[in-house]
């Protein structure tokens, strides 16, 4: 597994009024955390975890353009996570979750070929509205680089009773593609387990079949 470098983090108690409404912070949740990490989607997963982890909730989290290898300051990295809290201690216990989260996650790679198959056996309120889908839902997230992603996005929804929520045509702004796919927990697994295969596919032979 490819790790997550943490590369910034910070926490405004108070957030400027004008600047927590502009970053879409709810009314009530003056509290903010910001963090910028090396991988956008293991970022973004980890950031649900922290709405399921404490009363905090993600009101802004973007990936930056051409990826991590590509960055233009030293902390930028490729991503950009900020969750708001009614309290500082709220967004720290959300930033805590979040930090254990990007511990347990990251990319894998077959033949050069980094991708992430990961089910979320149940998502909390970031993921949920990313999805389409109740809080508690299971998802598989599935990410490749463009070609692989959609390839092995098509096996993993033939493989099992799953649902397209959401495609992320490419390119993205790191140049990858995927999408959330909602099922039964086993249901997802199979797909995430299928779409893996279909990248290894294409990794052990790129052209020609």
């Amino acid at each position: 597994m490819i790790p997550v470098k943490i590369l910034a983090v910070r926490y405004l108690a108070n957030a400027a009024p004008g600047l927590a409404k502009g970053l879409g912070a709810p009314e009530g949740y003056p509290s903010l955390a910001m963090l910028t990490t090396d991988c956008d989607d293991a970022t973004y997963i980890a950031l649900d975890a922290a709405t399921k982890a404490a009363d905090v909730k993600v009101c802004y989290a973007r990936s930056f353009y051409a990826g991590a290898a590509n960055a233009s300051t030293p902390y930028a990295g490729e991503v950009i996570g900020i969750m708001a809290g009614p309290t500082p201690g709220a967004v720290r216990s959300g930033m805590d979750a979040a930090i254990a989260a990007l511990g347990r996650l990251g990319f894998d790679e077959v033949g050069g070929v980094p991708y992430l198959a990961h089910t979320v056996s149940s998502v909390g309120s970031y993921l949920a509205q990313e999805a389409g889908v109740r809080i508690g839902s299971a998802i598989a997230y599935l990410i490749a680089p463009p070609l692989e992603g959609m390839y092995a996005l098509d096996a993993a929804l033939k493989a099992a009773d799953v649902k397209l929520c959401k495609l992320y045509a490419p390119p993205s702004e790191t140049n990858f593609g995927g999408g959330l796919l909602s099922g039964t927990q086993s249901a997802c697994e199979a797909a995430c387990a299928a779409f893996a295969r279909a990248v290894a596919e294409v990794a052990g032979e790129p052209v020609g079949i």
